[in-house]
């Protein structure tokens, strides 16, 4: 065939072939589209409407489980397995409100000592109940299970340790889902609270159980925050602290990814001004907070390695083929784990202990003018007056063997020293971590030499390595749980 006869062919052909693409293309461009993520979503919004389960229910104690990898327990505990303390005098709150009264969910592990002197008070993150371990009336993992017990990290053969709900929260303590005096949800009518009012709500559960001083006060996440407030509130009744993970003074960059997470809560339509406890919960908004939150709380290296590029398996199971169509809805293994997270967590939280707890941690400040602007005083001190805590009154931070001094503080660092002068006579810890992306190790490595600035000579600072980023402290046991349990001994 010559090439003449050849092109004649392939001419004559061509309409066929055109024909046959432009079918394809008009079966694909009316067909009709499907998407399978927004279909659930109505499916669990249905359920709900249809549902004699409400959330704020106690029925739902247990965590689901999954095997995408070790995520942290946080259940909703059963009412029957903590304890209640009630406070029926009124609560002065940092921003100027008053709480009439208030409960503090509690539970314990080890034995109290005769003396009252062998106390730890673990303080929780944000979302966190005060189910750290199992108990006999609650064998549920808790969310520092491994943590806790005999010859652990907080040993329990030595130890007397507290944990409480925070106030604000959802699980047994006051906060917005609780009822106030006249039998009426608060909602948005909660006032403003501070990490210094979930603490001092603390110390009043102290005070009832004849605590007159902590051997230590350990946190971790919005915990650290918890643990340095606790020693700069009252220092003579703080033996240590232990600050994992934790700041001194929340950074922009926290503050605009808990911004993020309201934002999108708030936008549910289902919120309505947080007066949604007779309605439909704002769970779409939950989900989309928590997915935004799950990416600040682990890091892109531990992902890699967890899920690479994977795609998601078919519904049938079989393995996903190369020329599969992608589509709209989630087609990798990442997007499938961050959906998950968000429906475990969309309907066992409170969506306005969520808001008012992430804003306490973004006003968290405890420079000087901050603490002067709300007037704060300690147990013991009165705020150093900024004549007596300039810097050139100061000493230089000695050298770290973790990180090297830097050369260049932040224009703030030198009101921090000054407001963290409260605490330069307790022995404290601090544990950083290289891979957390929500409290990256800056902040610790600036409280250090902050609090070396202000005189303390008794601050040891590790730095961890690993993947995990900022949830290490959930998972490193043997790297966290090593260096919290020696500075306990």
């Amino acid at each position: 065939m010559n090439l003449i006869t050849r092109n004649s062919f392939r001419l004559r052909a061509l309409p066929r072939r055109l024909s046959g693409l432009t079918s394809l293309r008009q079966q694909a461009t009316c067909a009709t589209p499907t998407f399978p993520c927004v279909d659930a979503h109505a499916a669990r919004e249905s359920r709900i409407l249809a549902s004699s389960f409400y959330r704020y229910s106690q029925t739902d104690t247990q965590a689901s489980s999954s095997d995408s990898g070790p995520e942290p327990p946080y259940a909703r505990p059963n009412p029957l397995s903590y304890n209640t303390y009630h406070h029926q005098y009124p609560l002065e709150l940092t921003y100027g409100s008053t709480l009439p009264s208030f409960d503090i969910a509690y539970e314990t592990w080890g034995t109290l000592s005769p003396s009252r002197d062998n106390v730890i008070l673990l303080h929780t993150g944000l979302s966190a109940s005060s189910h750290a371990a199992s108990t006999e009336l609650n064998p549920t993992e808790g969310w520092w299970e491994k943590f806790i017990g005999p010859g652990r990290a907080l040993d329990t053969n030595h130890f007397f340790v507290i944990c409480t709900n925070v106030l604000g929260g959802c699980y047994g303590s006051t906060g917005p889902s609780s009822l106030d005096l006249e039998g009426q949800r608060y909602a948005t009518r909660f006032p403003i609270i501070s990490i210094f009012d979930m603490v001092q709500a603390q110390f009043k559960l102290l005070d009832h159980l004849g605590v007159q001083r902590l051997y230590a006060s350990v946190g971790s996440s919005m915990g650290g925050m918890q643990s340095l407030a606790a020693g700069w509130l009252f220092p003579d009744r703080v033996g240590k602290i232990v600050s994992i993970s934790g700041t001194a003074r929340s950074s922009p960059g926290s503050i605009a990814m808990r911004h993020a997470q309201r934002s999108v809560l708030m936008a549910d339509s289902n919120w309505n001004n947080g007066s949604y406890y007779d309605n439909l919960p704002p769970h779409t908004g939950m989900k989309l907070a928590r997915q935004i939150a799950t990416i600040t709380y682990r890091s892109g290296p531990e992902w890699d390695q967890r899920f690479g590029r994977k795609i998601r398996e078919l519904k049938d199971g079989q393995s996903p083929s190369p020329s599969r169509s992608p589509t709209l809805c989630p087609d990798f293994l990442i997007e499938t784990y961050l959906d998950h997270q968000g429906e475990q967590f969309c309907l066992k939280y409170d969506a306005n202990s969520l808001l008012y707890i992430s804003k306490a941690m973004d006003l968290f400040d405890l420079t000087l003018p901050a603490l002067q602007e709300l007037a704060m005083t300690t147990t013991t001190h009165a705020p150093p007056s900024p004549s007596t805590s300039s810097s050139s009154s100061r000493q230089s931070p000695a050298p770290s063997k973790s990180h090297p001094p830097p050369l260049h503080y932040a224009p703030h660092f030198p009101e921090l020293a000054a407001g963290l002068e409260p605490l330069k006579s307790i022995p404290i810890l601090v544990l950083g971590v290289q891979s957390d992306i929500l409290f990256p190790v800056e902040q610790q490595r600036e409280l250090v030499d902050a609090l070396r600035m202000a005189g303390s000579t008794q601050v040891s600072y590790f730095e961890l390595g690993g993947v995990w980023g900022h949830d290490t402290f959930l998972l490193d046991v043997l790297n966290v749980g090593g260096a919290v349990r020696g500075f306990l001994s």
